[in-house]
């Protein structure tokens, strides 16, 4: 039986728990992670939920009737926005602006462009939210799982860059890359010979 980190929730031998490192932002995260994405050795939610205080994971796939979420919805001291691409969704860059008025906090769904399209889709309560998008993101680094959609990236890129995108002088959020790293080193070392290469490069 295979022995599980039960912090970070990878196999012992993949632990990635001696690179994570909190970090203080003043900007909130809810990430609503599909639960197909619970058990995903090379899922990247939970570095999000370990590294950060001001970050919220919640599983599920229909979060209508989620009292975690509506409860954090109902606040009057944040304006949410769902990490989402739609023909209204504004550039993540654009928000610093707003942030005078009140604070903004940002909702990821943690899934594949499938899986998030059906929370997207079951959620109606995030349908009144406005949306945004990663303007400020090359193409993700996960080499091992890629996306099909033009700057696809994993749950973490997208929080680090959303948060990077309302506190730009905050370096302490380079810190959140290091165990994502790690685990896709990790993850391509244990490929036999060629495979990577052949199905990844």
């Amino acid at each position: 039986m295979r022995q599980t980190c039960q912090r970070c929730g990878k196999a012992e031998k993949a632990c990635i728990c001696q690179w994570i490192q909190s970090v203080d932002t003043k900007t909130e995260l809810l990430v609503l992670q599909h639960p197909s994405e619970v058990n995903r050795a090379i899922g990247t939610a939970r570095i999000l939920d370990l590294s950060l205080d001001n970050c919220q994971l919640i599983v599920g796939e229909n979060f209508t009737d989620n009292e975690r979420l509506n409860q954090a919805l109902r606040r009057s001291d944040i304006q949410w926005f769902v990490l989402y691409p739609g023909e209204s969704a504004k550039p993540a860059s654009a928000l610093l602006a707003d942030v005078a008025e009140k604070p903004i906090g940002f909702i990821l769904l943690d899934g594949t462009w499938k899986k998030a399209f059906k929370i997207w889709q079951l959620s109606t309560n995030l349908h009144a939210l406005p949306t945004c998008l990663l303007d400020n993101a090359d193409e993700g680094q996960y080499q091992i799982r890629k996306s099909s959609k033009q700057q696809g990236v994993s749950t973490v890129e997208a929080g680090y860059f959303a948060l990077k995108a309302m506190e730009p002088d905050n370096q302490a959020l380079d810190s959140l890359l290091v165990p994502f790293e790690k685990m896709i080193a990790f993850q391509i070392a244990q490929m036999p010979d060629g495979v990577f290469k052949k199905n990844y490069l």
